[in-house]
């Protein structure tokens, strides 16, 4: 019975024992897990800094030549304006582009605004455009510019007719004949050369049928439209007559 009693707690220490290697081993299995992740971060970072190390290693030798030229040739073209520009003139724009600083932001500013500007003011310029092409096109259906083309025209009759002596006279009598087709338009006148105009068409078919005899002539007198007409020639003859003497 004692020896019994005995086995228990041996059995009972031999679990106690067993349950903390066990978390040990768990421990362990964590800790050589978490030791793995950072191997492996290490090994990706290595990687890494390896293949950017080689980038930079063949950026350097793409730009090296290049580097090379843009000395050589920067050496090159110093030396051809070195007789031009001093170090001292280098220094002093060195210096105006350091004051200027805030007026250079501003132009930069403008230039953008400018920009700015130009985006907005596309689209409208387009519609502009069209709106222009469709106007010139209804212009040209209508017949102005074979209006202006024909005016052309007349424009160079009246030069080539008329000597610079002409134009002079023509420029000193000019109120003269403003006044003259000022009073050719007016109503009346209008009337009595339409009136003219419509007889002259009315009687210009039987021009072979009216008298021409003394006798016909005479007839003709005793009709009141051909009186009243005679009178009013005789009156504007008169007038006529009266600025003249």
């Amino acid at each position: 019975m004692s020896t019994a009693m005995a086995e228990v707690p041996e059995s009972v220490a031999d679990i106690d024992r067993l349950d903390e290697l066990n978390r040990k081993l768990d421990q362990l299995t964590v800790s050589v897990a978490a030791l793995g992740e950072q191997v492996a971060y290490l090994s990706e970072k290595a990687y890494e800094d390896r293949r950017r190390q080689r980038e930079w290693d063949e950026l350097r030798e793409d730009l090296t030549p290049v580097i090379n030229d843009v000395y050589a040739v920067t050496v090159e073209q110093l030396e051809e304006i070195q007789a031009y520009v001093q170090l001292e003139d280098v220094a002093q724009l060195a210096k105006r582009l350091a004051r200027n600083t805030r007026t250079f932001n501003e132009l930069l500013d403008q230039v953008e605004s400018a920009n700015d500007f130009v985006k907005d003011f596309a689209p409208l310029s387009q519609d502009m455009v069209e709106q222009a092409i469709l106007m010139l096109n209804d212009m040209e259906q209508k017949g102005y510019f074979g209006f202006v083309r024909q005016g052309q025209y007349v424009m160079d009759q009246i030069v080539t007719s008329f000597t610079e002596d002409d134009v002079r006279q023509l420029g000193d009598n000019v109120v003269l004949i403003l006044n003259t087709v000022k009073a050719l338009t007016q109503p009346q006148m209008m009337d009595l050369v339409n009136s003219l105009t419509s007889g002259f068409q009315a009687v210009e078919g039987e021009a072979d049928e009216l008298p021409t005899s003394m006798f016909g002539l005479l007839r003709e007198m005793r009709d009141p439209e051909v009186r009243r007409g005679l009178a009013i020639t005789m009156q504007v003859l008169k007038k006529v007559s009266a600025q003249y003497s």
